[in-house]
């Protein structure tokens, strides 16, 4: 009788598992229509079921934070985030999203906390920057100064260029170089550092000579002298 029971039991098993791995099989197949259609809804949907099928441990815990961050979903964003990075803290990827999405939350402080954590990983000379933005963003001017030198201290990261908005029909890529020198010149302007502020926009500008912002900032400067 015993057995039997153990048959049972263990056929049963079977059967749940089976039923299972063609749900998720299913659900993915769904997930895989719904970004071809561009359904944000329906590929969530398909996202959570996965989850709960596939348990805590589901690598699509991740693809749900993308979905959130590339649909600018930062509150959710972060707390997915969060939650996987309990057993993936050094996931570089997910601790920028975290970062970011903070940072679009307005939760500045703990922003910079996740950056901070970020550069220790990567010493990357963007991150730094971040750091020093928002650090000019609460009036921490010290520890901003003291940022932006660090990022303009590390390796120049090929490629990378920071967006600037112009105006409210103008945006402007500028190389990240520059715009670390640009930063600079902010912080110390905050600071009332006119001469160090006017050499910091010089060197924007030598750097990337179309920097508009910086030669405005520049012209600015000028215009105070005379």
């Amino acid at each position: 009788m015993k057995k039997i029971l153990y048959i049972c039991s263990f056929l049963f098993t079977i059967s749940a598992i089976a039923q299972t791995a063609s749900s998720v099989e299913l659900e993915k197949q769904k997930l895989k229509q719904a970004f071809a259609y561009s359904d944000n809804a329906v590929a969530l949907n398909a996202m959570y079921t996965i989850i709960a099928l596939e348990g805590p441990s589901s690598s699509y815990k991740d693809s749900l934070a993308y979905l959130y961050f590339n649909n600018r979903k930062y509150v959710s964003c972060f707390l997915v985030t969060n939650d996987i990075l309990k057993n993936k803290p050094n996931n570089n990827e997910l601790l920028e999203m975290s970062a970011v999405s903070l940072e679009s939350m307005g939760v500045l402080d703990k922003s910079i906390d996740a950056y901070s954590n970020l550069l220790e990983k990567t010493n990357n000379s963007y991150h730094a920057y971040k750091i020093a933005g928002l650090q000019l963003a609460i009036k921490k001017y010290d520890e901003a100064l003291a940022s932006i030198k660090k990022a303009n201290e590390l390796p120049d990261t090929e490629n990378m260029t920071v967006t600037f908005q112009v105006n409210k029909n103008y945006n402007q890529n500028v190389r990240l170089k520059a715009a670390i020198a640009y930063l600079q010149g902010l912080i110390e302007l905050s600071m009332d550092k006119k001469t160090e502020a006017k050499t910091s926009f010089e060197r924007a500008v030598a750097l990337f000579p179309e920097f508009v912002l910086a030669k405005s900032k520049l012209t600015t400067l000028e215009a105070e002298k005379e």
